[in-house]
């Protein structure tokens, strides 16, 4: 069976023309028609509001900072929740960053999903992405999913290789910025990587003034 899984850096639900819109978010979200959407720079309020209007399941990812309560990843999602961890990435001196690793079962067939947001430095990267291949190790025999906002925009740098070494090569389309995309900084990877059956930016009207990032959305193939 095939699902519609997506990632998007949402930027408090702040557009490019300056409004805080939680309303045109959701309707971005409700375009996407995505089983499982990770979001990124989200905090408690709004991950309520627009889980609200759009009927999925919040799954809240807060990563501990202090200056926005329950601010930093989640999921949105129709599937059933099974099990659900939060992963500290956070680094010394810097904002704090994590994880959400959720299991789920959607249409019935099992699913990993690990939504993250890395950090601004390239050390903090590597560091997280470390922890990350570390943790994904552990994989069992379901697909895997690892979605989120990378800020990887060193194609040839060390997080990419590892990822790319561990998940296969990927399509890598431009997100950021939202109006005129240029960089690759969010992506979608899957395990297996035959289960990635397509994977493309959500270029709409709306979504190009509803975030500083466009959503990306791929299709898997569940067995």
């Amino acid at each position: 069976m095939e699902v519609r899984i997506a990632s998007w850096n949402i930027h408090g639900a702040l557009g490019g023309d300056g409004r805080h819109d939680p309303a045109r978010t959701a309707a971005v979200i409700d375009e996407l028609a995505a089983e499982v959407i990770a979001l990124q720079e989200v905090d408690g309020v709004l991950l309520g509001e627009v889980a609200a209007a759009t009927g999925l399941t919040p799954i809240a990812g807060p990563t501990g900072w202090r200056r926005r309560p329950g601010y930093g990843n989640a999921l949105l999602t129709s599937a059933r929740l099974v099990r659900h961890a939060l992963v500290d990435l956070s680094q010394p001196g810097r904002e704090p960053r994590g994880a959400v690793d959720a299991d789920l079962l959607c249409h019935g067939r099992p699913v990993r999903v690990l939504a993250t947001h890395l950090g601004l430095r390239p050390g903090e990267r590597r560091r997280q992405t470390r922890a990350l291949l570390t943790r994904l190790a552990a994989t069992g025999p379901s697909p895997t999913l690892l979605l989120g906002d990378l800020n990887e925009w060193f194609l040839w740098g060390r997080p990419l290789r590892w990822l790319r070494r561990h998940f296969g090569a990927t399509p890598t389309p431009a997100t950021f910025p939202a109006r005129w995309p240029l960089l690759a900084l969010d992506r979608i990877w899957v395990e297996p990587r035959a289960a990635l059956r397509a994977l493309w930016r959500h270029d709409s009207p709306l979504a190009r003034r509803a975030s500083d990032h466009q959503p990306l959305l791929a299709r898997v193939e569940l067995p």
